[in-house]
């Protein structure tokens, strides 16, 4: 089986991604899919040595179908996911009325379950 994680380069793309490392099985691949547009997305070496758990099984997919929530979508369909795993990011009043499109799009729309998950916030 294979979880799909929604990578951004922030905070909560990185809780994602711990999340993912959690969530999985042993022997399980975790697919790392660009959720930024444009966004540079780290070679399988550099998620290894950032995240322990993932080594040997992570596997980078660098679509280009131009809207990430679309690519990530597919990209789960397409390796019959037993997961996708997002970061959430923490909003304004205003912007709770709304998440953010990608994140939107990706719950309303994948086939499978999605896990969204926050980054822990700092002790102060």
């Amino acid at each position: 089986m294979t979880i799909v994680v929604a990578y951004a380069d922030t905070p909560p793309g990185h809780a994602a991604v711990a999340a993912a490392v959690t969530e999985s099985r042993e022997g399980e691949t975790v697919v790392i899919v660009p959720a930024v547009r444009g966004e540079r997305v780290p070679d399988v070496g550099e998620l290894a040595a950032g995240w322990p758990g993932l080594a040997g099984r992570v596997e980078v997919e660098r679509g280009d179908l131009g809207d990430p929530s679309d690519t990530v979508i597919q990209v789960s369909q397409r390796l019959d996911a037993r997961l996708i795993v997002l970061g959430l990011r923490t909003r304004t009043p205003v912007g709770k009325l709304v998440f953010g499109s990608t994140a939107q799009r990706i719950l309303l729309d994948a086939t499978c379950p999605v896990l969204a998950v926050k980054p822990a916030v700092a002790a102060t």
